[in-house]
């Protein structure tokens, strides 16, 4: 088990080695400059997504995830951050034309820099890692399906969150993030 950990490890640490420090700070200038931010994925890039949202909204930004009962219509001036391995996810492609057919901005965080997403998109955050689909182009992996994908994601866009805070001047230091962080558990 200890050998199967370190190569986990070992695989991630390679593929955040390899992603763009220029997306990632794109990415977080386009959060800074949102009205609000809308995230979306689906399965477990949808997870990943409702993880960052949380971040986000714990870091004081106005946040909402697509598809939930309480979020509210897309606007010009806000942003859909996108997350999908593939970057052609049929659903997350319908939703990011609709957002730029209103006057949104799209960032999609993926693997693929030539999907049709990413061809729509204000932004590309790639993160080099397997997907399921296991292009030539993907890293070797020991991990099942989009694994090394979900959890690379998870850890970039959390050191994405982490510098654009910063970057903030204690706009949200801890103990506001406290603050908002859920109390009824």
């Amino acid at each position: 088990m200890k050998n199967i950990i370190h190569t986990v490890a070992n695989e991630i640490s390679t593929v955040l080695s390899r992603v763009s420090e220029e997306e990632a700070i794109h990415l977080s200038q386009h959060l800074k400059s949102a009205k609000r931010i809308f995230v979306y994925g689906e399965g477990r890039s949808g997870l990943m997504g409702k993880a960052f949202a949380m971040r986000l909204m714990h870091g004081g930004f106005p946040v909402f995830v697509v598809g939930e009962t309480v979020t509210p219509s897309i606007d010009a001036d806000d942003l859909l951050v996108a997350i999908t391995g593939s970057g052609s996810t049929g659903g997350i492609l319908q939703f990011a034309e609709k957002a730029k057919l209103l006057g949104a901005k799209v960032f999609l965080v993926t693997t693929n820099r030539e999907s049709k997403i990413a061809a729509i998109s204000d932004g590309v955050l790639v993160i080099p890692a397997a997907t399921k689909y296991r292009r030539p182009s993907e890293p070797e992996t020991i991990q099942p399906l989009g694994n090394q994908f979900d959890q690379s994601v998870h850890l970039v866009l959390d050191a994405v969150i982490i510098g654009t805070l910063q970057t903030e001047n204690a706009e949200s230091t801890y103990a506001e993030m406290t603050k908002r962080h859920t109390n009824l558990e």
